[in-house]
């Protein structure tokens, strides 16, 4: 008979368990940098708090305390953390720079890549189709939306009686982490930020982004640098033909082109490539305009790169539905940096669990396994090893035995001769 496996029973909790991948003594290094008061609350505690609110989905900052203040013994597990009072959380918020939760991320990020190589290399080829393009980072880039409370509207205008922060992000294709997080307003425009969101790319690096950010001034930028874009035609462009390419396939038109009118034309003087291809979008075909600087690639080959870019749209939808992003704690900026920042922590430490467990269900069950047993006291990655791995069950036979009473059995069934 088989038995479903189970998980070790340990000395530690899941959170402390997710915690203690940060490295010893980070955070009180990077509060130092910052000059945080941590004399009543340890800035240890307030990213375990923080940390513990996504966990559990908080719908309020009281709902973090009390179930930190329930759980007193065992959040002081976690390097001595201990629960706070809602003014002294909402304080801490407020007042601590949000600077230290994002150097925190990007300082784990390096720890966990230098502890296990394998885990979400820089240089990671995406699989599939993408494979092809050898010592090339994949970027895709983007932003969100995420809804604030009406209280946050001084700080975060959006529209009329709503309020709203934008997360810019680069992503990297192949290891599915961002490399650039810049978060404003909900106003900002996405062209604003497609200066610090081009930061670090190298030659021949390949960037892909939405028709939000079609500007050939910055077009120009990364041409200069000889980094491959590739977008949507925005509107109407006025062009001119240089030279009409061989069609494959599904493609209506190749050509190489030259903008036609003269201030935009300055600012991109050089010659690119407008593809008018028939893609696939639910079920059925649309025409779609793609504009590259690649003279070399085939036209099918930039229409792939583009469909590329969604795999950031499904990033930020990983993000909003395991992560607590639409109840925020706070009402200032400070406050709701150091929620989206936290927010991207506990999503990089879940990630990290995945990579070294194996783990082939979907991200959200994941994390909704880590939310059921926060506070159990089992090996969270023999969890994720074991889980769903019991044997099959026990089926009955599909061959019909034919039954028979003891002394009628049919002479076939007795020896012969």
């Amino acid at each position: 008979m088989n038995k479903t496996k189970k998980a070790t029973r340990i000395s530690y909790h899941i959170l402390w368990q997710i915690v203690h991948q940060i490295p010893r003594w980070l955070i009180e290094k990077l509060a130092n940098k910052h000059d945080v008061d941590a004399r009543k609350f340890s800035e240890t505690s307030h990213v375990a708090m923080l940390l513990l609110g996504h966990l559990i989905q908080a719908r309020c900052m009281t709902e973090i305390c009390d179930n930190a203040s329930m759980n007193r013994s065992k959040l002081f597990m976690v390097r001595r953390a201990t629960p706070a009072p809602r003014n002294t959380f909402s304080h801490a918020n407020r007042t601590r720079d949000a600077t230290l939760a994002e150097d925190l991320y990007w300082e784990t990020l390096d720890a966990l890549r230098k502890r296990s190589p394998g885990f979400a290399p820089v240089d990671q080829r995406p699989g599939g189709f993408l494979s092809r393009f050898r010592n090339r980072t994949i970027s895709a880039a983007d932003s969100t939306v995420i809804s604030l409370a009406l209280n946050c509207m001084s700080s975060f205008p959006y529209r009329k009686q709503k309020a709203a922060a934008k997360a810019h992000m680069r992503l990297n294709v192949g290891c599915f982490l961002p490399s650039v997080v810049v978060i404003s307003d909900g106003n900002t425009s996405d062209l604003s930020q497609s200066g610090k969101l081009a930061e670090g790319l190298k030659a021949g690096d390949i960037f892909i982004v939405d028709r939000g950010y079609v500007d050939f001034s910055f077009f120009n930028l990364l041409s200069e640098r000889t980094i491959f874009w590739v977008t949507r035609q925005r509107g109407n462009m006025a062009y001119e033909v240089v030279k009409s390419r061989d069609k494959a396939d599904g493609i209506i038109s190749d050509e190489e082109v030259r903008l036609a009118l003269g201030n935009t034309a300055r600012k991109y003087p050089g010659v690119f490539r407008r593809i008018e291809a028939l893609v696939e979008v639910d079920g059925r075909k649309r025409s779609m305009v793609f504009i590259t600087n690649n003279l070399a690639w085939s036209a099918r080959t930039i229409c792939e790169l583009y469909k590329a870019r969604w795999t950031i749209e499904s990033f930020f939808k990983e993000l909003k539905q395991t992560l607590q992003l639409s109840d925020f704690i706070g009402t200032n900026e400070n406050a709701v940096k150091w929620q989206i920042w936290t927010g991207l922590l506990l999503h990089l430490l879940l990630h990290y669990f995945k990579f070294l467990s194996g783990w082939k269900k979907s991200f959200s069950r994941l994390a909704g396994l880590a939310k059921t047993g926060v506070w159990m006291f089992e090996d969270f990655l023999e969890i994720l090893k074991v889980y769903g791995t019991a044997g099959p069950p026990q089926r009955p036979q599909s061959k019909v035995i034919q039954q028979y009473l003891t002394g009628f059995e049919p002479n076939t069934s007795n020896p012969m001769g």
